[in-house]
């Protein structure tokens, strides 16, 4: 696991870079619609600003952050778009405010967490660095949307691993959320990166493996792009159903992309 200032920077980092995108756009384009139903760059930005707020209560308040949970719990197909519709109706400079600060504060609480402590999320709990992981893939999955929407092809860096990290470490989430049984053993999965560097996770021999570059495993686990689209290929049947409901997020299936025919 890397150190956990490094992941905390790395996040830092990838919100800058989404901030940098946006920050000039147009009233016009803020309220331009993104790849997700219903959902124009202004909520993509709105969520952050949600998740980021509810990630800080998570870190410094566990039990205010239960009733969020038991909320989450009455109204699970709503509740994320309920949080992303409430703040998306702010002006474009209001909710960059909003969003900066909250991440702002965000990082010097995760900077603050006593070391071994499990931080409460909607899924299982998680390190700190889990934690900090999990906002680095939710910022680069909205802001891959905010993209998409623009029509602008982003340069992929290095923080990706953290986005296929926790793509790898769910995958029993993904089989439990669905009612799925995970497989038992442990997978293989073999990442090449834009430098060439294969990134790997898992042990050698094993039966079940996944190959493919970064990238495309990337937009796969956070269903960004759909199966077909991507040069992502399994080996062995656990593997190959994997791919299919893979998911790096927390909460609810998600119905993913419809393939755009540009199979790789």
């Amino acid at each position: 696991m890397p150190d956990v200032a490094v992941v905390i920077d790395d996040l830092r980092d990838e919100s800058q870079e989404l901030d940098a995108l946006v920050r000039e756009l147009s009233a016009g384009q803020w309220a331009a619609p993104t790849p997700a139903p219903g959902w124009s760059i202004a909520h993509q930005i709105a969520h952050l600003t949600w998740t980021d707020g509810v990630a800080l209560l998570a870190a410094t308040d566990a039990d205010a952050f239960a009733g969020e949970v038991a909320k989450a719990e009455r109204q699970p197909e709503s509740f994320v778009d309920q949080g992303a519709g409430e703040l998306a109706v702010l002006a474009p400079d209001a909710l960059l405010a909003r969003w900066r600060d909250g991440r702002t504060r965000l990082d010097a609480a995760l900077r603050n967490v006593p070391a071994g402590t499990r931080i409460p999320w909607y899924g299982p709990p998680m390190s700190v660095a889990s934690m900090a992981t999990a906002r680095i893939m939710e910022t680069w999955a909205h802001g891959q949307d905010i993209a998409d929407a623009l029509g602008v092809t982003r340069t992929p860096t290095a923080r990706l691993r953290h986005v296929a990290r926790i793509g790898v470490r769910a995958r029993d989430y993904a089989h439990e959320v669905r009612g799925i049984e995970a497989p038992e053993e442990e997978f293989r999965v073999e990442l090449t990166a834009p430098d060439g560097e294969v990134i790997a996770h898992g042990p050698e021999g094993v039966a079940q493996r996944v190959t493919g570059p970064l990238l495309d495993f990337c937009l796969l686990v956070t269903q960004r792009a759909h199966r077909d689209d991507l040069a992502v290929r399994a080996y062995g049947p656990d593997a190959d159903r994997w791919l299919d409901i893979a998911q790096a997020f927390a909460g609810p299936a998600g119905a993913g992309r419809a393939p755009q025919g540009g199979g790789k």
